[in-house]
C-alpha cells in the first residue's frame, strides 16, 4: 500500500487489522540482551543462537525390539538353530558374535560387533543355550543405525525458535544442561479506572473487581514474561502520567488497560502523546476498536512499547492475543509464530457487518461426518464469561453477512494461547 494512504488511514480512519499488524510488527525494537538459563526451565523461552549437535544419536548401532541379535549370512534357510553366547541389555556393551553364534539383546542396546540383523522373540524357539530362527532374516531388519536419529554437526534448532517440550528432549538428547537464551522481556502491566479494586476487597456501590489484570498477567506470565504490577492508576492526566514515566524505567513494554478512548475520564492517550507518541489508535475490528499502540521516551534516548488496550474485558483480551502476543514474540526474536486458522462451516447465521472486521466467539460441534461452528449466545464485549466457554474466533469480514452453511476463517484458542 502507498505510504500516503497508509499514514492518511493512520490519521483519519479506522485502521484494517491487517495494516495495523505490519505497522505494528515493522515499528518494534528487539532485545538484544540474552542469558544462559537451565534445561529444565527452559520451555517457552527463546533460543539465542543456532544449536548444533556434536554427537549421533543414537551414537551406535541398536536393537529396535527385544530378539536376537545375529548374522544375517547365518540365516539362508527357514529354520536355523544358533548358539546363544551372551546376553546384552540396555545399557550394556557385548562382545564380537561369531559364525553360528545369537545374542540375546533387549531394546535399545548396543548391537554386538559383527551383528548385522535382530530377529524378534516372537520368530525364535529357545531351547536351553540354543535358539531356533524360524524364519529368513534381511541384513538391518530391526536395527536403530548409529546418527539414524541425529548426525554429528546438524542443526538441530534455529535462533528465534520459542522452545517446546519436545525441543528440551531434543537437546537433552546431546547432553545440554544450559541453553542460551534471550533475555526474558519485562512488561509493565496498568490498569485504569476509579472502580476498579482487586479480589480479596469489598466491593462498593460502583465498583468492579479488577479482572483485567489477572487476565493479561496470566497470559503474560504463559509467555515466560517477567510482569511489573503498577497497580491501578485513578482517572487522572498527571497521575496517569506520572505512571506512565515510571513504567518506562522499568520495563521493555507497558500495557495498560481502558483509558484509550475518548471519554472524559480517559486519560491515556493524552498522557501517552505527553511522553511519546502513537503509531496505531482505533482499528476496524469488533471487539477491540480502542487500541492503540506507541513509544513512550526515556531519558537515555531509548523508547519502550507501549500497547494500550480496551478496557472491556473481551476486547482486552482479543486484542492481546491478536495483536500484544505477536508483537511481544518478535520482539523477543521469535520466528514464525502467527497462529494457524482453519476454515470450517457456519452453524449459525447473522446479519451483514459494518466497517470493522469481527472476532465472533465460537464452539465447534462435531457431527458424524464433519464439524460446525456455533456462535456463544452473548457476544459483549463485556461479557467475560464468553472467552472461558467458548474455543475460539471467528471471523467476520467488513460488509459480510454469513449463512448457514458459509465457510468461515476459525482460530482455536489453543492457537492463540500456546
Amino acid at each position: 500500500m502507498d505510504d500516503k494512504i497508509t499514514e492518511r488511514i493512520r490519521k483519519t480512519a479506522l485502521m484494517p487489522i491487517s495494516l495495523a499488524q505490519k505497522i505494528l510488527l515493522e515499528s518494534l525494537g528487539l532485545i538484544g540482551e540474552q542469558e544462559s538459563t537451565p534445561l529444565r526451565s527452559a520451555a517457552g523461552r527463546i533460543l539465542a543462537r543456532d544449536y548444533y549437535s556434536d554427537m549421533d544419536v543414537p551414537p551406535l548401532n541398536n536393537s529396535a525390539m527385544d530378539g536376537y541379535a545375529v548374522l544375517s549370512g547365518d540365516l539362508k534357510s527357514q529354520s536355523t538353530t544358533l548358539k546363544i553366547t551372551q546376553r546384552i541389555a540396555a545399557g550394556q556393551v557385548g562382545v564380537q558374535l561369531s559364525i553360528g553364534e545369537a545374542a540375546r539383546i533387549f531394546t535399545g542396546a548396543p548391537l554386538p560387533e559383527s551383528a548385522d540383523a535382530v530377529v524378534m522373540q516372537e520368530n525364535c524357539q529357545v531351547d536351553g543355550d540354543s535358539v531356533k530362527v524360524l524364519q529368513k532374516v534381511q541384513a538391518g531388519e530391526n536395527l536403530r543405525l548409529a546418527g539414524e536419529d541425529i548426525k554429528a554437526g546438524e542443526l538441530l534448532l534455529n535462533k528465534g525458535r520459542r522452545l517446546l517440550a519436545q525441543d528440551i528432549g531434543l537437546l537433552a538428547s546431546i547432553g545440554l544442561t544450559q541453553l542460551d537464551v534471550v533475555r526474558q522481556i519485562r512488561v509493565a502491566v496498568m490498569t485504569t479506572g476509579d472502580e476498579l479494586v482487586h479480589p480479596g476487597t469489598s466491593v462498593k456501590a460502583g465498583q468492579i473487581y479488577n479482572s483485567n489484570f489477572y487476565t493479561l498477567t496470566s497470559l503474560l506470565e504463559a509467555l515466560g514474561a517477567e510482569v511489573i504490577d503498577l497497580g491501578v492508576v485513578e482517572d487522572d492526566f498527571e497521575g496517569t502520567k506520572r505512571a506512565l514515566v515510571s513504567a518506562s524505567e522499568q520495563a521493555d513494554c507497558v500495557i495498560t488497560t481502558g483509558g484509550v478512548s475518548v471519554g472524559e475520564e480517559d486519560h491515556v492517550k493524552a498522557a501517552v502523546e505527553a511522553i511519546g507518541h502513537l503509531d496505531l489508535w482505533k482499528l476496524a475490528i469488533k471487539p477491540g476498536k480502542p487500541f492503540a499502540s506507541g513509544k513512550l521516551s526515556r531519558d537515555n534516548n531509548r523508547s519502550v512499547q507501549f500497547f494500550g488496550l480496551p478496557g472491556n474485558p473481551v476486547s482486552a483480551f482479543v486484542t492481546f492475543v491478536l495483536l500484544v502476543r505477536p508483537a511481544l514474540l518478535a520482539m523477543q526474536g521469535c520466528k514464525g509464530n502467527a497462529p494457524k486458522s482453519f476454515h470450517l462451516s457456519s452453524g449459525f447465521s447473522c446479519r451483514e457487518t459494518a466497517e470493522r472486521q469481527e472476532y465472533l466467539r465460537v464452539i465447534v460441534v462435531t457431527g458424524s461426518n464433519s464439524s460446525v461452528l456455533m456462535l456463544y449466545d452473548n457476544q459483549s464485549s463485556g461479557a467475560a464469561a464468553s472467552l472461558s466457554y467458548s474455543e475460539g474466533l471467528a471471523i467476520v469480514p467488513p460488509h459480510s453477512a454469513v449463512a448457514i452453511g458459509d465457510s468461515l476463517e476459525y482460530i482455536p484458542f489453543s492457537e492463540l494461547l500456546n
